[in-house]
């Protein structure tokens, strides 16, 4: 638990796209500056942190994660970086004292994330990892239909997610970035942590493992399809799988297959799991095409239930201006590690969940490559 100074100071890692559309609008709102407060923020592109820094009154930006780091008004950081350098950043941040919340995925190796959860447990520090799927009280509605026999007997479920374009086409915030410097996304399409399995099927398989908990054994098939992306007239090739499908053994004859790829959707309810059962279908927060119910469901009907940001507003923070900002169930989890700190409560949001999730990734890259079915080694408990 913190003691002494408060406002709890943060450092942000990172001012790309997720940080300027969300992280930051956020943390600036007034009714959290009693509990956290921006202290400073690091890029590589100084130019950009500088004049987010600026904009957002944050009294300090840095270059590097190192020189963050020994800002001795920095409590705790949130790290958006590209997937591939969260190791190291996280590993920085623990070595030296530091709270932590990582956006998704923690790291890319279910090595990596021992040493993560290791080094926070010795240290006694908060390790939050995106995306705190677990919170949704939807999750806890659909897992009680599931095991009651809503649908009957579960039969196979169905989950995924895919890139389309939107990294290359459809934030704005890339081409439109203070500082005057676009945000290249070539690095979803690199080597280590790009892919839609890292990037996007994460959340689908956060809300899948809320409500199945932790499976035992993966199959896969994976690939490149789309050898070329192209941002402001430029190629950018494509070095890490971007079609993937595996196959999920949860037990009892109960199996998932769960798609990262180029294209195609499953549900319109973004990341949504499709449940089949002997009597029924739950598609998201639909059963057989009615809506279910769950704490909180009031505050999202006015809004249809593909829309991801009312469904965010069941999360305990994210109320008020929250509401309205994009990337709420990110501020959510920024705010999980900031009580988790503050009060001594210990988050639902765990990093052995997020662990689990990493380990299926990376085995089922493995599986991929050798043609074989690959036993999990990985759980976690459902609260």
């Amino acid at each position: 638990m913190k003691s002494g100074r408060s406002p709890l100071g943060i450092g942000v890692v990172g001012t790309g796209a997720l940080s300027l559309r969300g992280t930051l609008p956020h943390l600036a709102e007034e009714d959290v500056r009693g509990s956290v407060r921006v202290v400073a923020v690091c890029d590589p592109v100084i130019a950009r942190a500088s004049a987010v820094a600026e904009q957002y009154e944050i009294p300090a930006a840095y270059p590097t994660i190192e020189e963050m780091l020994a800002d001795p008004a920095i409590d705790a950081v949130t790290i958006s970086s590209p997937i591939g350098l969260h190791f190291d950043h996280v590993s920085a941040a623990l070595t030296a004292g530091k709270h932590v919340h990582v956006n998704k995925t923690m790291c890319t190796a279910l090595d990596e994330a021992n040493r993560l959860i290791d080094m926070a447990r010795k240290r006694s520090l908060a390790l939050i990892a995106s995306p705190g799927e677990i919170l949704r009280p939807q999750l806890d509605a659909i897992r009680k239909l599931v095991n009651s026999g809503a649908i009957g007997e579960l039969s196979w479920a169905l989950c995924g997610g895919s890139f389309g374009g939107y990294h290359e086409r459809d934030e704005q915030e890339r081409t439109d970035a203070p500082g005057g410097t676009s945000i290249n996304p070539a690095w979803y399409f690199r080597k280590p942590g790009g892919g839609p399995m890292y990037d996007i099927t994460s959340y689908s398989l956060h809300q899948l493992t809320s409500v199945l908990g932790p499976a035992l054994r993966v199959s896969a098939l994976s690939g490149i399809a789309v050898k070329k992306r192209w941002f402001e007239g430029r190629s950018v090739p494509t070095e890490a799988d971007d079609n993937t499908v595996l196959l999920l053994d949860f037990g009892g004859a109960r199996f998932v297959v769960v798609h990262g790829t180029a294209a195609g959707a499953v549900s319109e309810q973004f990341g949504a799991t499709v449940y089949y059962g002997t009597r029924g279908t739950l598609d998201g927060v639909l059963l057989n095409g009615d809506p279910i119910d769950f704490v909180g469901r009031e505050a999202t009907t006015d809004r249809p239930v593909t829309d991801w940001d009312a469904q965010m507003r069941v999360l305990p923070h994210v109320t008020g201006a929250h509401q309205s900002i994009p990337e709420s169930h990110v501020f959510e989890d920024v705010m999980q590690m900031v009580d988790e700190v503050t009060t001594g409560r210990t988050s639902r949001v765990t990093p052995e969940q997020a662990r689990h999730v990493i380990e299926i990734i990376e085995v089922g890259y493995a599986a991929a490559a050798s043609g074989r079915t690959h036993d999990l080694t990985t759980s976690f408990e459902l609260p």
